[in-house]
């Protein structure tokens, strides 16, 4: 039986220069360990914001509705080609155009992020892939409101929900 190789995650430090590398596992397990993100905020023509509900078998904050496309960008790849291929994996989003809007420190229970958020918007065809994600609409800024007092959504995005 053939064994799986860990993915390798780039280290970077606060400025997001890369000053090594580390398996998915140990930055998971070590929040000394800053490792890239990318998000992606997607709003339709009312405002609404698109949300894509984390599957049960998730390690992270399963069964949460979660920003429209998430992902950690593996080492060697640039943020851009990590949110292209996240972009695609999760919505089969391809060739849209979205623009950077910040990027900031998230501390979990688990792991320290460097999270890239970008923003797109009136995005068409979203198509999930059910093997990434487990559902997906668009929520308006009531519904958002009413649901973070029901811990349906992850404390990630509710921090970024607040920064849009």
């Amino acid at each position: 039986m053939e064994k799986q190789i860990e993915e390798l995650l780039p280290l970077v430090n606060e400025k997001g220069e890369v000053i090594g590398k580390s398996p998915r596992s140990a930055c998971h397990s070590d929040k000394s360990l800053l490792h890239p993100v990318v998000h992606l905020h997607i709003f339709n023509s009312a405002g609404d914001i698109y949300l894509q509900k984390r599957p049960d078998s998730k390690l992270v904050q399963p069964g949460k509705w979660d920003t429209a496309v998430g992902g950690h960008v593996s080492y060697g790849e640039t943020i851009e080609e990590a949110l292209i291929k996240e972009m695609r994996e999760e919505l089969g989003l391809e060739n849209i155009e979205y623009s950077f809007y910040k990027k900031y420190i998230w501390e979990s229970e688990i792991e320290r992020e460097l999270i890239h958020i970008f923003i797109a918007k009136n995005i068409r065809e979203i198509t999930i892939n059910t093997d990434e994600v487990e559902d997906g609409r668009y929520w308006s800024t009531k519904e958002i409101k009413q649901g973070i007092e029901k811990n349906i959504f992850t404390p990630n995005f509710i921090h970024e929900f607040r920064m849009l």
